[in-house]
């Protein structure tokens, strides 16, 4: 006999839609099942694991073909936010002779050559958050990036992929972060340091050494998960209140400000820098 918290939908393994019938929407609805791909799921009480994406994956993808794209980034260990909008991974696989690893009894592309097929195939902001979500998981190196690139494109050519690379960072924390400095970077404003020490706080972006009256700019990417609470958000003004006195101006980021269409986030950084920003937006 299983515990009676055990999980109940094949022992927690992943299943697929046919293996509930009729019920699949049933269980969706009420939160008793979530999706890891498409056609395949889980009891939502099973926590997200390598192994569990492996063995949904095992699922449809036949044997002896190559895992690649946003399925290998996602066994490299990559959340779905830093891959695309949507939350569900599509499976892509091949038979064409590529560099691979095994991870978790199945073929993979290598870390290396998932960043770069990733650097050039998704869109910009999705495609520098995945190279800097393997960099900061250490599931690729900068070093391992730059050896593998000259097989793919010229390194210090104009292509999406070569620019990217340059730009990719692995102390960037979460997909925000990445998203934001990359509307910085296409504002033409200087190149911020990332992680920023200042006294006990870490500031997630900000410009130390270019002081403007001063003060120095900091930006901070507030997601929904952390900053939504009136609790949260009390902490918050207060850690920008301590680092108002001792010379920071910080400039807070939503999700709405990174996607909306208008330039709120340039204007505000161009104006404390006295500089004008390269618009219209590129994205």
């Amino acid at each position: 006999m299983l515990p009676a918290d055990f999980p109940y939908f094949f022992c927690g393994l992943p299943f697929r839609a046919h293996q509930v019938g009729r019920k699949l929407r049933w269980l969706l609805g009420r939160g008793d099942i979530r999706q890891l791909i498409p056609g395949v799921y889980v009891d939502s009480r099973v926590p997200d694991s390598l192994d569990r994406r492996a063995e949904a994956l095992s699922l449809v993808v036949p044997a002896g073909a190559v895992i690649h794209g946003d399925a290998a980034a996602w066994l490299h260990g990559i959340d779905t936010t830093a891959l695309g909008p949507e939350p569900t991974i599509q499976p892509r696989w091949t038979y064409e002779d590529r560099p691979t690893v095994e991870v978790r009894g199945l073929l993979v592309t290598s870390p290396a050559a998932t960043a770069i097929e990733l650097a050039q195939r998704l869109p910009r902001p999705f495609a520098l958050s995945s190279l800097d979500a393997l960099l900061h998981t250490q599931a690729v190196t900068r070093s391992e990036l730059q050896a593998a690139a000259p097989s793919y494109f010229a390194p210090d050519g104009a292509s999406q992929a070569a620019l990217l690379l340059r730009l990719a960072d692995g102390r960037a924390a979460s997909p925000g972060e990445s998203w934001l400095r990359l509307r910085l970077f296409d504002a033409s404003f200087p190149r911020p340091e990332l992680q920023v020490p200042v006294d006990r706080y870490r500031l997630d972006l900000g410009y130390p050494n270019n002081p403007v009256d001063g003060r120095r700019l900091g930006l901070e990417y507030d997601s929904d998960a952390w900053h939504s609470t009136n609790r949260q958000q009390i902490r918050d003004a207060t850690r920008r209140t301590s680092l108002e006195r001792i010379g920071w101006h910080i400039i807070p980021i939503r999700r709405p400000d990174l996607w909306g269409s208008y330039p709120a986030l340039e204007l505000a950084v161009g104006a404390f820098l006295c500089q004008h920003p390269r618009l219209p937006r590129r994205w």
